[in-house]
């Protein structure tokens, strides 16, 4: 049996849904519930981790050779550090948000009080008729601020709308998919890997197909910043995969069409065995695969070895260009992605 196209199709569809909800590290609470109705609606039991993660029973027989799939569904993002004295915000990066990156983008800020703002992140004295020095700034949060689309001209107008240091800040991810199947958009890391685990979910439902050892999925909170999944790890777990992001650029084969099986990242080099099993599922289902070293990269599961937990670890991902910027994927990187799983999980 061979798992089509279609599910590919409903990942990147689960995938735009999550798009659409703002979740940088420590805002996750509507994705997370979103994420559980979504497991849920397809048959398999979840429940919430204390951090605020999901958790949820795909099926399976062994429970004492269970299998970890983890994908995150938290983001990059900013928080308001200072409310400036002409009204605009001065922001701190949640994650790897970089400043020179996320200038000119339309964002969001959310309020304690329930109230969400519209803004841009703009170089300060914007204006490339005014501004002599345009081109030679080094674009960092200090040297950019938020530019509120309301009438403020203090910082007395600002607070007048509730908005305070700590407010969350969130980028548009302008999500497109065009006819000639890419996906593009912010936050492709993780939620692309979010909406791949939803398909393989779907295709298990609409084949019936119970693995032969436990396996659970992950949807963690806190990758971002380090320690999404260094925790939560169900009892008779061995093995736990990391469903992330496939590197593309410069020095690595992978590409956007393709699944990235990876083998050594910042953390150091994934288990032996479980990236040769990795290969072998993709030789067997026939997906386009690459093998790379990514030089500065940490995952999930690196955070959950790092916790003391004694397990194996991959990692595997479709193919995305430009991480932690605009990114973009293609839907045959999300199949062959669901191909290595299905291998996997000899289902």
């Amino acid at each position: 049996m061979t798992i089509e196209r279609s599910y590919a199709e409903y990942a990147a569809e689960q995938t735009t849904r999550l798009l659409a909800i703002d979740s940088p590290s420590g805002f996750t609470k509507e994705a997370a519930q979103w994420v559980f109705d979504a497991f849920t609606a397809l048959g398999f039991p979840a429940s919430y981790t204390k951090k605020g993660g999901v958790l949820v029973d795909l099926g399976g027989e062994d429970e004492t050779d269970g299998l970890l799939l983890a994908a995150h569904a938290d983001t990059l993002g900013a928080m308001v550090a200072e409310v400036k004295s002409n009204g605009r915000l001065r922001v701190t990066n949640l994650g790897g948000m970089r400043a020179e990156n996320a200038e000119a983008e339309n964002l969001r800020v959310y309020t304690r009080s329930g109230k969400v703002y519209e803004g841009t992140l703009q170089l300060c004295n914007a204006s490339v008729h005014v501004n002599s020095n345009y081109g030679d700034t080094k674009r960092s949060f200090d040297t950019t601020e938020v530019v509120l689309d309301e009438d403020v001209s203090s910082a007395e107008d600002t607070r007048k709308l509730g908005i305070q240091v700590g407010d969350i800040v969130c980028f548009d991810p302008r999500t497109r998919i065009t006819s000639s199947g890419y996906i593009k958009s912010r936050f492709l890391d993780d939620k692309l890997s979010v909406g791949i685990l939803l398909g393989l979910a779907k295709f298990m439902k609409d084949t019936k197909a119970v693995p032969n050892r436990k396996v659970y999925v992950h949807v963690t909170v806190y990758e971002e910043v380090g320690h999404g999944g260094s925790a939560s790890v169900p009892f008779g777990v061995t093995e736990a995969i990391s469903v992330d992001m496939g590197c593309v650029g410069d020095g690595l084969r992978c590409t956007e069409r393709q699944v990235s099986i990876c083998v050594k990242d910042s953390g150091g080099p994934y288990n032996y065995e479980v990236v040769g099993k990795l290969i072998d599922a993709a030789k067997q289902e026939g997906a386009d695969y690459a093998v790379d070293v990514y030089p500065h990269y940490g995952s999930d599961v690196e955070a959950t070895l790092n916790a003391g937990y004694d397990i194996r670890h991959g990692l595997i991902g479709a193919g995305v260009y430009a991480s932690h910027g605009y990114e973009r994927s293609h839907m045959d990187g999300v199949w062959n992605t669901l191909k290595v799983l299905k291998g996997y999980l000899n289902l």
